[in-house]
């Protein structure tokens, strides 16, 4: 099949790429689930709005090439996790509205956000027998969960870098179990393979998750107030991303929220926290990375409904897709 990345694209995929599951590397997981969104709702249409987007990115890209023939096959979202988000809509906003306060209502949100971990790790798992690159597009951030364990078995002693304005270290937000804000709570506590956390862009917490960063001997947390200071001071921001990537092992699973970048790139996400990554400070962390460490996997949550979200989410999708590949054939690892 003849392909023109130059035209415009027909709908066919992810990128308007003609792709196959078999001739594509990466393989990518769409989790259209909300349930645990506590502040403003619409991050279940997040995955539709970035590949809606993704038809108008140019294809080729400065820093990685040609990397899109290596193949990005999108599954389409599983449909019990459709039925599973809309089951839980009404017990979740009870939860919520009464500050955590609705037990029996946020245990039926709990199991079914067991349901949607356990079948996000059997996809992802399949993925990684394949011999695939696995992503994921979220939905809140608690959907990468499966992934992250899945990811960890099969290398264990992976760091995961954590991109975010939040540090998500809470321990069952409003009772939610596998809330957006205790994913990496529940990775620490849950997935003992997966041996650090670099979180970068943190700025807004909870005075028990300092104490935890401060207390945890696996977690490393590179403040934005801090990291603020240090550019104001006349340090690089390519030092900063040195010092980043130096605190991670070998192998790197990076988690993104895009509340960690700057609110005017993806205002409409759930949770927006002024300050932030510009983009191209991400770019050039995404790059160092890639550059020094293995990328096996990652995720890109969080993403508002609009049209601007997309867009910016689907091209930051991109080049972090551009990043896995890059990182795959680094001498230096």
């Amino acid at each position: 099949m003849s392909f023109d990345p130059d035209a415009p694209a027909d709908g066919a995929g992810l990128f308007g790429l003609p792709c196959t599951p078999e001739s594509s590397r990466i393989h990518v997981q769409a989790v259209p689930w909300q349930a645990t969104t506590s502040y403003r709702r619409g991050t279940r249409a997040g995955p539709a709005a970035l590949a809606e987007a993704s038809l108008q990115v140019d294809l080729l890209d400065l820093e990685y090439g040609d990397f899109w023939k290596a193949g990005i096959w999108l599954h389409p979202a599983d449909p019990r996790i459709v039925a599973w988000d809309e089951a839980a809509e009404a017990d979740a906003l009870a939860v919520i509205a009464s500050g955590g306060n609705a037990p029996e209502a946020a245990g039926r949100v709990n199991r079914l956000s067991a349901a949607v971990n356990e079948a996000v790790y059997d996809s992802a798992a399949q993925m990684l027998r394949e011999g695939r690159l696995p992503a994921l597009i979220g939905g809140d951030h608690s959907s990468p969960f499966g992934l992250i364990r899945a990811v960890a078995e099969r290398h264990p002693g992976v760091g995961i870098l954590h991109i975010d304005a939040h540090a998500d270290l809470r321990v069952a937000y409003e009772g939610f179990e596998h809330s957006h804000a205790s994913i990496m709570d529940n990775v620490l506590r849950h997935i003992p393979a997966v041996s650090s956390l670099v979180q970068v862009g943190i700025r807004d917490f909870g005075s028990a998750e300092l104490a935890r960063i401060r207390s945890d001997e696996r977690i490393t947390t590179f403040f934005d107030l801090e990291m603020g200071r240090r550019l104001a001071g006349g340090e690089s921001w390519l030092r900063i991303c040195e010092q980043i990537v130096h605190a991670l092992p070998a192998e790197v699973y990076v988690s993104f929220d895009v509340d960690g970048l700057q609110p005017s790139l993806c205002p409409g996400t759930g949770t927006p926290v002024p300050g932030g990554l510009d983009w191209n400070q991400v770019l050039a962390l995404l790059a160092t990375l890639a550059g020094e460490r293995r990328i096996v996997g990652f995720d890109l949550n969080e993403i508002g409904p609009d049209e601007w979200d997309g867009n910016v989410a689907a091209r930051l999708f991109y080049k972090l897709c551009g990043a896995m590949l890059e990182s795959q054939d680094t001498d230096q690892k």
